[in-house]
């Protein structure tokens, strides 16, 4: 048999094996693993080569998202939502950045670009207008690491339609959320936000009118790398 050419590797593997500045490194690696815990809004950036899907149920909207960790501090990911209310159909590109970390706090400003299609259903919201909008959507993202399975969120986001089809038609959305996100085992994470706003819109009536904003998110994510 030709063995000649295995003996080497197999002689380098114990000093490989024992070699310091490869224990280090796998070690840091996995230590960097357990601290950056989360899939659906943790951890507030993937890390470089992560990547993350998850879907979420809730009022008003059920949705699924796609994330990837590009560079240290910076991520880009897919998403679409669906306003069951109003049976609109939102779907957007997304871009995040690490900008302050300090112990176990990080935050991350987000900005979602993309489209709302809107058949203009009133079953639930009289005044809802049908048409294609343009959905400009910026957000902040903070986490907490609370223990190394357990990490508090914190989200303000401003989504704003500006209607293309019926271009009089406008609506901004701020809302303020607290929740967590819970490793449960299997790269899997639970995760629970809830948030409170207002919702401003003018419509066809020309009348700017206000009134409650409001969102739950039950999530499920799961880390892919």
């Amino acid at each position: 048999m030709r063995t000649w050419w295995v003996g080497p590797w197999l002689a380098m593997a114990p000093v490989v094996a024992m070699t310091p500045g490869v224990g280090a490194a796998q070690e840091t690696r996995m230590e960097a693993g357990r601290q950056e815990v989360g899939a659906m809004l943790a951890p507030a950036t993937l890390p470089e080569g992560g990547s993350a899907v998850s879907a979420w149920v809730g009022v008003p909207e059920l949705g699924v998202a796609y994330r990837q960790g590009l560079a240290p501090g910076w991520e880009m990911g897919a998403r679409a939502r669906f306003d069951y209310l109003r049976l609109s159909t939102t779907a957007e590109v997304t871009s995040r950045v690490r900008v302050w970390t300090s112990g176990d706090w990080t935050l991350a400003p987000e900005l979602g670009l993309g489209a709302t299609g809107n058949p203009g259903s009133r079953y639930f919201d009289t005044r809802n207008v049908r048409g294609w909008f343009l959905r400009v959507n910026p957000a902040l993202v903070a986490t907490y690491s609370v223990t190394e399975t357990v990490t508090a969120l914190g989200q303000v986001e401003v989504a704003y339609d500006q209607g293309l089809s019926t271009s009089s038609y406008w609506r901004v959305k701020p809302l303020g959320g607290v929740g967590a996100e819970v490793y449960i085992g299997e790269d899997l994470t639970l995760s629970l936000l809830g948030q409170l706003g207002v919702d401003v819109f003018h419509g066809a009536s020309r009348i700017t009118e206000t009134q409650l904003g409001y969102g739950v998110r039950l999530g499920l994510g799961l880390r892919l790398f």
